[in-house]
């Protein structure tokens, strides 16, 4: 597995258990980090049991893997043991040039490699979205996956699953009215649209937003997400100048719609305001992840700090 994208990770290692299992169905599952794995380590783990179950052996963070650790894995894999499925974790970097150099190794040696990258860009998401919605047997067209990002964010342990409930819900096809429906009340007040009332100075309208979502259980992390992905995007579409959404999708790594709507929004931001209001997210990231005592009070405060922001760049 090659990235760090938690959510993908635990999913490669289910679909190898479960595949294991499928033959063996008393296959035993063991995980180790890399840093507790050597030579010997690694021959007692595939070496036959009792009663020659199979084992489906995890290796976490091999990208802290020294030399001689690396080597074991490539010489293991070059005679590896019957009945047993090894999954080698990989970030895609590495401290040590061994590290660094594994996942090339492993592919060389025949190993079987599964996309793990974290999704920065919104068009891996909606890519991801898409997906997600043909693995539960359905389809979605261009407004439902829009809707559907606003509704649940970046998170993709949500989006699978609400991409699952929802071909399952509206009968295989979904659109933007079906995403509505399915989430009611918390599609139409999501950290998205808290932050779209926030970047557009509407103070009344951003709080009463903010203190909805909050009641109805909108995790903290995903409204500050929000919040930073709003003046992240205004940022950069400011700087990027005015032009055609369709042609500076390409370039600003965003869809037209997303570049169209940050243009309207621009002209109510100062150079100034805007930087403020990037030490204002990055400050709310900390906060929201553990470092305030009362995280509703934080997404507050950090609200009327971006509108105050907004309005003094405007005077």
């Amino acid at each position: 597995m090659l990235g760090d994208e938690q959510f993908l990770v635990e999913r490669a290692v289910r679909a190898a258990v479960d595949a294991a299992r499928a033959v063996d169905p008393a296959t035993e599952l063991t995980t180790l980090p890399a840093a507790e794995l050597t030579g010997p380590v690694l021959l007692e783990l595939a070496s036959p049991t009792l009663f020659s179950e199979g084992r489906v052996i995890v290796i976490e963070s091999s990208h802290d893997v020294g030399q001689d650790t690396a080597d074991a894995l490539l010489s293991y894999l070059a005679d590896p043991a019957d009945g047993v499925v090894m999954v080698v974790a990989h970030s895609g970097g590495g401290r040590s040039k061994a590290a660094k150099a594994l996942p090339a190794a492993l592919r060389k040696a025949g190993a079987e490699v599964t996309e793990c990258a974290k999704l920065t860009k919104q068009s891996d998401r909606e890519s991801f979205v898409r997906a997600e919605v043909r693995r539960a047997g359905g389809s979605i067209d261009a407004g439902g996956v829009s809707a559907l990002l606003d509704a649940v964010g970046s998170d993709l342990r949500e989006l699978s699953a609400a991409a699952s409930q929802l071909t399952a819900d509206s009968g295989g096809s979904i659109d933007e009215q079906a995403v509505r429906r399915y989430h009611r009340g918390r599609a139409e007040v999501t950290g998205f649209n808290v932050a779209e009332k926030v970047v557009a100075g509407d103070e009344a309208a951003a709080l009463e937003s903010l203190r909805w979502a909050l009641q109805i259980g909108v995790p903290h992390v995903l409204i500050a997400d929000a919040f930073a992905d709003a003046v992240r995007t205004i940022a950069r579409v400011s700087a990027a100048g005015r032009g055609n959404p369709n042609h500076m999708a390409g370039e600003l790594g965003m869809p037209p719609w997303k570049i169209r709507k940050a243009q309207s929004q621009v002209r109510g931001w100062s150079t100034p305001a805007l930087r403020e209001s990037m030490r204002i997210v990055a400050t709310l990231n900390a906060e929201v992840k553990g470092a305030a005592a009362d995280p509703d009070y934080a997404l507050e405060r950090a609200a009327l700090k971006l509108l105050a922001a907004r309005k003094a760049g405007r005077a």
